[in-house]
This record gives structure tokens, sequence and C-alpha cells, in this order.
């Protein structure tokens, strides 16, 4: 079981959705207390159940060596590298095979990393890549090549009103700016690799009693050169008592 102690925000504020905000490139990869055990399952999901939780499309592989390349501009001072291979915190050496960007890019932090390119004359993003080892509810397999409202059936909070907003998010955000948001859920299991799918959208834990609080910190990050868009995910998991703590203790 891996668990965190802490988050990077307060869960007593909360915003309308899409609940998004600025977030400075400098905080866009986050590096936690869970960082070994979550880096070993990585590891275990992408060298073991590859098929499972990576795929890119041909016309998605510029843009993913354009993320491997962005990535290893801003891995924190706690890494080191050379040439041909970076030393994670954990100790654990990667090499550096640009002919496997996604793969080399999801073994080297906690966040998965989903590519989304909009094709000419369409309305809106489609995702084409992704290495995903900690999906909560999904599969990768059943979202690729699909557009961004098709992803997120069967979430029944996004109607086309935050649909539209969500495009416009994607549409608008600059290279250098990335935009961050965080979700809050309750579930009764804390492994990471969650592919489901739920049956629909009530297939959920109960809030009231759920032993582990799950949350996502995700960024949309414009790639300059190719014009993707990334969509990353870090995902927190802590025992409800942990979560209930931190709430309690938060500032008025």
């Amino acid at each position: 079981m891996i668990l965190q102690e802490t988050l990077p925000f307060d869960l007593t504020v909360s915003r309308p959705l899409p609940n998004v905000s600025p977030v400075p490139m400098a905080d866009w990869l986050h590096i936690d207390s869970a960082f070994a055990g979550q880096m070993a399952e990585r590891d275990r999901l992408i060298l073991g159940r590859r098929d499972a939780v990576h795929a890119l499309t041909g016309s998605a592989r510029p843009a993913a060596r354009e993320l491997l390349d962005l990535m290893l501009g801003w891995l924190p001072e706690s890494f080191r590298r050379d040439e041909t291979r970076v030393i994670r915190p954990d100790g654990v050496s990667v090499s550096l095979d640009r002919d496997d960007p996604l793969v080399t890019a999801g073994r080297l932090v906690q966040e998965d990393l989903c590519l989304l390119q909009k094709p000419a004359g369409e309305d809106e993003h489609v995702l084409t890549g992704a290495v995903l080892c900690f999906p909560a509810g999904w599969r990768l397999a059943d979202k690729m090549m699909r557009p961004l409202t098709a992803i997120h059936t069967p979430i029944q909070e996004y109607d086309d009103t935050l649909g539209q907003r969500v495009q416009r998010l994607f549409d608008g955000v600059r290279p250098g700016h990335p935009l961050m948001r965080f979700n809050r859920l309750w579930h009764d299991d804390p492994a990471l690799f969650q592919p489901g799918p739920r049956r629909n959208n009530s297939h959920r834990a109960d809030p009231a009693s759920a032993p582990f609080f799950r949350t996502e910190r995700q960024c949309i990050v414009k790639l300059p050169e190719t014009g993707a868009a990334l969509f990353s995910i870090h995902t927190y998991v802590l025992a409800r008592a942990r979560a209930l703590a931190l709430s309690a203790a938060a500032p008025a």
C-alpha cells in the first residue's frame, strides 16, 4: 500500500468546475514522500504490463519526443543526468531512449502523461498518446483517439457547457504557462492502478465511509514546437483519518 501523508494544496479550498488556476513551470513536476514507492510501481507496470499503460500513435511521436526533452529541462535538482541516462532520487538509473519517449518519460516522474492534439478542422483535442500507470476507473485502450467529451464519459458533471469551457482551456493554454486543477474522490481500494471502467457515474465509493481519499493534481502544459497539449496527472492517496486531519488543521 503506497500512501502519502501530505498534499500540495489546501483541501478546504474549493472552486467551481473546472477548478483551474495558473501554475509556474517550476512547480509543474512534483516529488513527494511516496516517490520511491510510486516509481517502483510505475516500473513494474511499464516494464511488465506495457500494453495496458502505454499507447502512442505515429502522428504523436514528435510530440512525445518534445515532451521528453521538455521534461529533462525541468527535472528537480535531486535528479542527476548525463547524455545517456537519468538517475532518479530513489537511485534507479533510467536510460534515455528517445526512440521510446513516453516510456522513458513515464519512468522518470510520478506524473502520468497524456498527449492530446487537435486535428485540423475538428472542434476538440483527441488523446493520441499516453503513459497511464495510475488510472482511476478508466482504461487507456478505451480512450485512445477519442475527443475530450468522449474521454469523460460517463462523468455526469461533464456536460456540454463544461466541455466547451475545458476545450477553451486546451485551446488557450500558452507555452511556459501551465494550468492546474485537482479533484477529490473517496475510494474503497488504495491501489494506484485501477483501470475500471466504472459501470456508470454512480459506481463510486461512499464518501461517508470510504477508507481512502484519492486526489489528482492535473496540469495542462502546451508544447511549443508541436502545439500538442500535455495533460499530466500526479496521484495522491491518503488514509481517511489523515485526509480528515489535514482538512481540520487547515487555516480558517
